[in-house]
């Protein structure tokens, strides 16, 4: 069995760099709904002057060269995003890897969740949506892995959404399961969760999978490019989703709930009344706390408690 090497903690060794120490159909809907995020992700990228900085360790999923990935050895790349902001976005992902948060002995739960972050499958924002929501996770007892994987949208990719990055992300529920006693996790209890464009990548992932790569559970965050159309597995397992009603995603979201309760899978539906889109667990601004979206962290906790997945 595979056991993904330790690489340790992220440092800015300049800009895309790491320092390291001791099958199914893609269902998109037409980008032409979504004018807000098509804008968003179409916009040139540039440069960020600094990478994002964890002491969190870090793993790689695949042993050697990921499939697909042979002959691609140009280092991550941190970029700005289509609006200014303080967000850390980084592209050109051909190295997948985890970024490992585990809670607290005393407060473990055993339950644990990969997280996808969004950005269009263009980039990926690992602060927002990667490292704050796991350590949020963490305070209910949840261990958490941010997944970095290789992005179809990226400038110059020859990766697809359904292929290599569906790879990675069942690739690194196998590597969670794997090492769950190191990790303190209970393999019957490994979740997907995914915002934005990482919930497209979650939803398949719930819906396409063996035996060794079916999540225990789902948790989507405004997801983006399902609805109606979305293939729903006859075992997916249960899910969790959330959208904000001022969100151009909250429709197609609305439409796969409807799509998972057709199919007869379990399923738990949350509509804000605002919030917009791209917020994770913290939001974007201090008003965030105020608003009723940002409980959604309670929401799930409640959720996973009913089905047994945090006691």
């Amino acid at each position: 069995m595979f056991a993904a090497p330790i690489l340790g903690a992220t440092s800015p060794t300049g800009a895309g760099t790491r320092k390291t120490y001791p099958a199914s159909t893609m269902r998109t809907l037409p980008r032409l709904l979504f004018p807000a995020l098509t804008a968003f992700v179409g916009a040139s990228l540039s440069a960020a002057p600094e990478p994002f900085v964890t002491t969190a360790p870090v793993v790689q999923i695949w042993p050697g060269v990921a499939p697909g990935s042979e002959g691609k050895t140009a280092p991550e790349r941190w970029v700005e995003g289509g609006r200014p902001d303080a967000m850390h976005r980084v592209t050109d992902i051909h190295n997948p890897s985890l970024t490992i948060y585990l809670p607290p002995k005393a407060k473990a739960t055993g339950a644990a969740i990969v997280i996808a972050p969004g950005g269009g499958h263009r980039y990926l924002v690992v602060d927002l949506e990667g490292e704050l929501v796991a350590k949020k996770l963490n305070e209910l007892g949840v261990a958490a892995f941010v997944l970095r994987s290789r992005l179809a949208r990226a400038e110059g990719s020859t990766y697809k959404v359904e292929v290599e990055s569906l790879a990675d992300m069942q690739q690194a529920i196998r590597v969670v399961r794997a090492r769950a006693g190191a990790w303190g996790v209970n393999p019957t209890r490994v979740g997907v969760m995914g915002f934005s464009a990482g919930g497209h990548l979650a939803t398949l992932a719930e819906n396409t999978f063996d035996a060794a790569t079916r999540p225990d559970f789902a948790v989507l965050g405004y997801p983006a490019y399902i609805g109606a159309g979305t293939v729903v597995a006859k075992n997916a397992p249960p899910t969790f989703i959330f959208v904000n009603d001022d969100d151009s995603f909250a429709t197609g979201a609305g439409e796969y709930y409807l799509a998972l309760r057709k199919a007869k899978i379990s399923a738990e539906f949350h509509v804000f009344r605002r919030g917009g889109h791209g917020v994770g667990a913290t939001g974007r601004t201090p008003e965030w706390e105020k608003l009723g979206a940002a409980k959604w962290p309670e929401l799930l906790s409640i959720w996973m408690t009913d089905l047994s997945l945090r006691n």
